[in-house]
């Protein structure tokens, strides 16, 4: 296998490198099947456990998603997860909610770009269903006048994830609190 890839994983394939990159493969079915994905910390304190040749860092572990992906040919990271999980929830929300046509996905896509710039958003990532429905309701306060919050989104992204009122309005108040001129 040629290395079209120049990361520093892929130039040696030493058992901790299969190591990690099993890990990842969990992580990335995690997040993918599990409504509640593993946390990047949870799969670093494995990696610290079970991997005793070497450490791995967060940022290691992120990079190894992103590498392993690649060397797959997968054309999806993790921002591209969260990404079509928004895409999916956009359009559902729009055919429930006559207030689901003021919704701008332009917005959702201002406040996808902004998480993404920011590198300590990293963390948001790791459950990309939560992520993108935190993201619709971001979109949704800065784009429908106040007086027309009519719909009761909350309620409705909970039945539609299956995640709890608070852990999307967790993920929605760090959104806001990036920077929330910059959604505007």
């Amino acid at each position: 296998m040629r290395n079209k890839i120049g990361s520093w994983l892929l130039r040696s394939m030493e058992e901790s490198n299969l190591q990690l990159f099993s890990l990842i493969s969990i992580w990335i079915s995690s997040k993918i099947h599990d409504s509640r994905a593993l946390s990047v910390k949870c799969l670093k304190s494995l990696g610290d456990e079970f991997i005793k040749d070497q450490h791995f860092t967060i940022r290691d572990f992120v990079e190894a998603e992103v590498v392993f992906l690649q060397v797959l040919n997968f054309e999806i990271g993790i921002s591209n997860v969260a990404f079509i999980f928004l895409e999916e929830f956009f359009i559902q929300f729009k055919g429930v909610a006559k207030v689901g046509g003021l919704v701008s996905f332009e917005a959702c896509m201002d406040v996808m770009d902004l998480l993404y710039e920011k590198e300590e958003t990293s963390l948001l990532f790791s459950a990309p269903r939560s992520l993108a429905a935190s993201i619709l309701v971001a979109s949704y306060v800065v784009t429908v006048p106040k007086q027309q919050w009519e719909f009761p989104v909350l309620p409705w992204v909970k039945f539609v994830t299956s995640y709890k009122e608070e852990d999307i309005v967790e993920k929605f108040i760090k959104i806001v609190s990036y920077k929330s001129d910059e959604l505007v």
